[in-house]
């Protein structure tokens, strides 16, 4: 589930280098940490990509999915 969560977010943003894909603190949760000028690429317009992504997630298992900015959660 996390190879198919950073290749869908690699596609939409403007630096896929910098997407990174960590598992959550409880079973199902990921984490998508992106550069801070592609967090509102992934979220979208009244957060449809966002709520997309996360369907597409839910439909395929019992998956949720946070979106973070990288550089304010203190990742490298």
């Amino acid at each position: 589930m996390k190879d198919l969560i950073e290749y869908i977010a690699r596609t939409l943003v403007e630096y896929p280098d910098e997407v990174e894909v960590r598992e959550g603190d409880r079973p199902g949760l990921f984490t998508l940490l992106l550069a801070p000028d592609d967090v509102g690429r992934v979220i979208g317009r009244r957060g449809r990509t966002a709520k997309a992504l996360r369907t597409v997630l839910r439909a395929a298992g019992s998956y949720d999915l946070d979106i973070v900015d990288a550089a304010e959660s203190g990742a490298e």
